[in-house]
């Protein structure tokens, strides 16, 4: 019989369950948003800010601190409402991670995109891919014709993980083909359609150097 702290955990984990899912894997559906515009302050910096309905939330940084919601995310309930969108959690697909914790992080996101929308936030989804076998399900339960969001960061310094990031873009652009796309990072010349840039938290910390020189 399982312990009182894995009973706990298993119940927080199922206590929503989504309308409606898609695929092979049953991944619960991100409905699609209308684009508004908003700027964007990660996760980390949000839980501390007042007077948010002109920013969103995004999880583009590391994710140990985003982990929380998943067992927790009624903790953040009034905070995410509180804010003009979110983006959906960005649960890491690294392409050396097993296929199957790519797969669970895939639906975590998911689960706590199709949450937030349950509640009443505006929720853009975070697209995330590794290599080709994350095709497999990295589009399930994504909007199709919608406002979507994706980053490069990191990615774009080894041309291995650049050509593969280029791929996913490509293969999204013909799986999604998304009315908007909110991106975070450095942009490629390869990468086309309807972009809104996203200055990355740490272009700050290099302007502020590049003041003081």
């Amino acid at each position: 019989m399982p312990d009182k702290y894995t009973i706990s955990h298993y119940e927080n984990n199922v206590d929503f369950v989504p309308d409606f899912v898609e695929g092979k894997y049953d991944i619960p559906i991100i409905y699609p948003e209308e684009y508004t515009p908003v700027e964007w302050v990660r996760f980390h910096d949000a839980r501390t800010m007042t007077k948010c309905k002109k920013y969103g939330i995004h999880f583009f940084e590391n994710d140990y601190h985003f982990q929380n919601i998943w067992v927790r995310r009624e903790k953040y309930k009034h905070m995410f409402l509180r804010f003009g969108a979110v983006m959906s959690p960005g649960f890491s697909t690294y392409i050396d991670w097993p296929f199957m914790v790519q797969l669970w992080n895939h639906y975590r996101r998911h689960l706590i995109g199709s949450w937030m929308q349950d509640i009443g936030c505006k929720v853009y989804p975070t697209i995330l891919w590794g290599d080709k076998r994350s095709y497999d399900f990295c589009f399930d339960g994504e909007p199709r014709g919608a406002t979507v969001c994706v980053s490069s960061v990191g990615l774009m310094k080894d041309k291995e993980l650049k050509r593969m990031f280029i791929d996913g873009y490509q293969r999204m652009m013909e799986e999604l083909y998304p009315e908007t796309i909110i991106f975070y990072g450095i942009i490629p010349k390869e990468c086309d359609g309807n972009i809104i840039p996203v200055e990355p938290y740490y272009y700050r910390f290099k302007e502020k150097k590049h003041d003081e020189d």
